[in-house]
């Protein structure tokens, strides 16, 4: 699969349709979202990796149109949450590759999360979560809501756990789509998190996480971005000073320090070998950004090319890892082909 084309599709593409306004698509989702939380795992402990069991787990989660037992299962990234028609509007809403009009979309705040779900406080003492406890949370959030089937779509920490859903539950998964994330952390990647762990360690209380998110910020963006978007100054303090403070105060007000260090370990923890990988069986497309720092595109592409039915698109974009928040430019047609195609 060639980067710089979108991925063919056999069947007539999908009608991406923007022509609808914000105002309108808004209103659309906002009838078709359900918000509600659900108790886990309450005749029968999970069973974490580390050895440890928990019994009743909350899950806190959003759904998008008509309750079905198939679904399109939305991961969200690191610091994300489970509202998607908050953090990704260009992918939901009618005519869009996220469609509640013509599929049943959910998308649950991840086990060890701070947006509802149970976190790290509420784990036994000395539990150590990983991604593949995380997939098995979720297989019982999907079951709960009587979902037989899912085709998942994970962005960045997200896309690291489709792996890890891939591996724990293949019989569920009908295909998936990897945004922005490979199948296992570089040394890179490993050491920005230890890092952001360090600071947190050094000055807990708020202060060290702030630092951790403009480590983060700095991953998230390409000196390019940058220097389009925080233009270098002559004399006083420079735009992106501002800017790094900002984003870190605006973490540290909403996200748990316990779920910055349980999540970023158990992404460093997450090291599925090649063989795994080439067990699974699924159609999986991989997207690979062109000036992503954080994931940087070719190891996207080689982690889905250890994969049987492995295919990848690569989005050219300035703006570094985040760009499939800021800069999707042909992604949603991608995407939607992919997901609604043979």
């Amino acid at each position: 699969m060639t980067p710089d084309r979108p991925v063919p599709a056999e069947s007539a593409s999908f009608d991406y349709d923007y022509s609808e306004s914000p105002m309108v698509q808004a209103a659309a989702v906002r009838s078709q979202v359900s918000f509600a939380h659900v108790k886990l795992f309450r005749d029968q402990p999970l069973l974490l990796d580390c050895g440890l069991a928990v019994s009743d787990i909350q899950v806190n989660y959003h759904t998008y149109g008509r309750p079905a037992d198939e679904a399109v299962l939305v991961l969200h990234a690191l610091t994300g949450d489970s509202a998607v028609h908050a953090w990704w509007p260009d992918f939901l809403g009618v005519g869009r590759p996220l469609d509640p009009s013509r599929e049943f979309i959910v998308c649950g705040n991840v086990l060890g999360g701070c947006n509802g779900s149970s976190g790290p406080e509420d784990l036994p003492e000395g539990a150590a979560l990983t991604l593949r406890d995380m997939a098995r949370a979720g297989r019982a959030l999907m079951e709960h809501l009587g979902v037989r089937r899912v085709k998942v779509v994970g962005c960045s920490m997200g896309g690291m756990l489709a792996y890890a859903w891939l591996l724990e539950n293949p019989d569920m998964v009908q295909k998936a789509v990897i945004v922005a994330a490979p199948a296992r952390h570089s040394p890179w990647a490993v050491g920005l998190n230890t890092a952001a762990r360090s600071a947190i360690a050094l000055a807990p209380g708020g202060e060290g996480l702030k630092v951790a998110r403009q480590i983060a910020m700095l991953s998230y963006r390409s000196p390019e971005s940058l220097a389009q978007r925080q233009p270098h100054r002559v004399g006083g303090e420079q735009p992106v000073v501002a800017y790094l403070q900002h984003h870190g105060e605006k973490l540290a007000a909403r996200f748990s320090e316990a779920s910055y260090l349980a999540i970023t370990q158990a992404m460093d923890a997450f090291q599925p070998t090649d063989r795994e990988l080439r067990a699974l069986r699924m159609p999986v497309l991989a997207v690979g950004i062109s000036s992503d720092l954080l994931y940087t595109a070719r190891e996207v592409r080689d982690s889905v090319t250890t994969l049987p039915y492995g295919e990848y698109w690569e989005l050219h974009s300035p703006h570094g890892h985040d760009a499939f928040l800021m800069d999707p430019g042909h992604l949603p047609r991608v995407v939607a082909d992919f997901l609604h195609g043979p």
